[in-house]
């Protein structure tokens, strides 16, 4: 009853105005972070292809939930999990969605079928030792098909399921990291994917009726394909993809008969990161992700011409198609929360179909952030965003560099509750982007991989110079935080430059990995060796383990983890902090028994949020 009452509040402060007489006499309004936390959010839109029905995601009641939108406007919830969803995939008619669902974290979705009107809830799978993934409908709306682990835990596999029988049927038998994109309308073909590391992959098409597959997608060396979409006629792929001299992810067009790859724009520096196909094949739409803004485009494939677009600036993502010339996607913006919206391109009628609630805080404090570059250590240029507050006048002010998560990650000036929060309380930002980040081509992206590791780690060191070079802090008002991958930058951060920084909170962070590759899931090993190195090299491993080296840290520290983490176990977070305490060394700790890789659960992340506040108040303002 709590929490309904709580989203009925802030459903209720969406619709209500920020401005009033009574207000006037008042100094500006700075709520603490929980409250900044509590402001709402709405992504993963899907449209009917009549238009008439939208289907989205929220934590409007504390976890991520499907809901339907009413034809009244209203949000209609769908799911009541009690550790919210995962992910939801519609039949073409809308009637039903596959949903995903795990426990405390743990990634081990099972399938749910949920029927949209209702929300009326049948379980397919009742493995929990078992991941089930995204499943692609047949056209009819009698069969999915979905990747699984269950033969070995290891390799995932494509499998088929009727949903008027239940049985799982294996239909690809391959090793690695498989699954289904894409069927054909005639049901004869499916389109496959097989993940050989995160910097390269294929897509096949494999024939249901044979069991014979064909590559799309052959080439030399690593290269990416994605957002791979089949013509109606299956002569044609629209897809994005890097297999080019310098690497740049770029649209393109692939016959399927001969595998020929023809770029459609040669010339773009920036990556094109996603494209979408309408399902009669005339609309083409696809994003081009421009220093970690996105803008659109449209194109009428039958008569050549590029199509108007929405007039919004930051992020899009998405862009379902329907049937009647609309396209639904999410936008959000450094002042700006996610919410979904309408673009009509006939009529060019924008529509913002969510209204996230911004919890009673006036929009006009969120502020965008400046985009500057500077110079690493061996003169290469690094981008990064630097967050200022409203106020700030020059002088050396308590600052946090903020480390992505991947490592091939990329920083993106998206909706930050808490950024802002911090900024209203005077602490400056810098979201840094170093080399091996995504969004920047295949070279950038490879420059940190393997024995390069710590390389990475000194563009954050030259970030923390350049701040300090430039009087916007000095080490002792300096911090540093970061979330997965971004948690072992800052643990290696505080170990490789001890000096630099006063304060550090890692999240969900790799400290050992010798360890982290022993214990992550099967799955996931093969993928993550390709990047940080293999077990059979551990000695290099442990040269850049930041928990060999904590003897070396001067720095106040905070480690935040999830006890059903899949992805980094919870032994690091053990491991770090049992290393502090036997030194005597200041450590703060945070560990949930029901979170996976991140915090997620509203409770929690009011209290993380707000410890994260005390930490840094503590260490970057008092001087203690």
């Amino acid at each position: 009853m709590k929490r309904l009452l709580l989203a009925f509040m802030l459903l209720l402060a969406a619709s209500t105005s920020f401005g009033s007489d009574l207000f006037e006499h008042d100094s500006v309004y700075l709520p603490d972070v929980e409250t900044f936390m509590q402001i709402g959010y709405s992504a993963s839109g899907g449209i009917s292809p009549d238009g008439k029905t939208i289907l989205f995601t929220t934590s409007f009641s504390d976890v991520n939930q499907l809901y339907r939108l009413t034809p009244e406007g209203w949000p209609y919830q769908l799911t009541m999990f009690e550790d919210g969803m995962d992910w939801y995939s519609p039949s073409r008619d809308f009637k039903y969605a596959v949903l995903g669902a795990s426990v405390g974290g743990d990634e081990q979705s099972q399938l749910f079928l949920c029927e949209i009107e209702t929300g009326r809830l049948k379980k397919l799978t009742n493995s929990s030792e078992v991941q089930f993934g995204f499943p692609v409908w047949s056209r009819d709306g009698e069969t999915i098909y979905f990747r699984s682990n269950k033969t070995n835990g290891q390799d995932f596999q494509v499998w088929k399921m009727s949903l008027f029988e239940g049985e799982e049927i294996l239909v690809q038998d391959k090793a690695g990291y498989n699954g289904p994109s894409d069927i054909s309308r005639d049901g004869k073909y499916l389109l496959t994917y097989t993940y050989q590391s995160n910097v390269n992959n294929d897509f096949y098409l494999l024939d249901l009726e044979t069991g014979e597959e064909t590559c799309l997608t052959p080439h030399e060396g690593d290269a990416m394909y994605g957002s791979f979409n089949l013509t109606p006629d299956l002569k044609y792929a629209y897809v994005t993809s890097n297999y080019n001299d310098d690497g740049i992810s770029r649209l393109a067009k692939i016959n399927v008969e001969t595998q020929e790859l023809e770029f459609l724009d040669q010339d773009s520096k920036w990556e094109y990161e996603g494209c979408v196909l309408s399902d009669d094949g005339r609309y083409l739409s696809w994003l081009v992700n421009e220093e970690g803004y996105t803008k659109a485009y449209l194109k009428d494939l039958q008569t050549d011409q590029m199509l108007p677009t929405p007039p919004l600036e930051g992020i899009i993502g998405g862009g379902a198609m329907s049937d009647v010339k609309s396209m639904l996607f999410s936008f959000n913006s450094p002042t700006k929360a996610p919410d979904l919206w309408l673009w009509e391109w006939e009529t060019e009628k924008l529509t913002q179909i969510t209204h996230s609630s911004y919890a009673g805080i006036d929009p006009s404090l969120f502020t965008e952030p400046k985009l500057i570059r500077y110079e690493s250590f061996d003169g290469l240029e690094i981008p990064a965003f630097l967050y200022l507050p409203a106020d700030y006048n020059g002088g050396a002010i308590p600052f946090i560099i903020h480390a992505h998560g991947g490592p091939e990650g990329q920083f993106r000036p998206t909706f930050s509750r808490h950024f802002t929060y911090l900024m209203l309380n005077g602490f400056g930002i810098l979201a840094v982007n170093p080399r091996g980040s995504d969004g920047y081509g295949r070279d950038y992206m490879a420059m940190d991989n393997y024995k390069k590791r710590l390389d990475s780690v000194k563009d954050y060191a030259w970030a923390a110079k350049w701040l300090i070079s430039n009087g916007y802090t000095d080490e002792s008002m300096l911090g540093i935080k970061g979330g997965s991958y971004g948690g072992y930058v800052v643990m290696a951060s505080l170990t490789e430059y001890p000096s630099l920084y006063r304060a550090g909170l890692n999240s969900v962070g790799i400290v050992n990995f010798v360890t982290f590759l022993q214990n992550t899931k099967a799955y996931r090993r093969a993928l993550r060796e390709s990047e940080y190195g293999p077990l059979t090299d551990s000695t290099f491993l442990a040269t850049i383990s930041p928990i060999h080296k904590v003897d070396k840290i001067k720095a106040a520290l905070m480690v935040v983890h999830g006890e059903n983490d899949p992805r980094v176990p919870i032994g690091e977070a053990r491991q770090i902090i049992e290393a502090m305490e036997a030194r005597g060394a200041e450590v703060e700790s945070l560990i949930y028994p029901d979170e996976g890789h991140g915090i997620a659960k509203l409770g929690n992340r009011l209290e993380y949020y707000r410890k994260m506040v005390e930490f840094f108040d503590k260490y970057l303002k008092s001087g203690s």
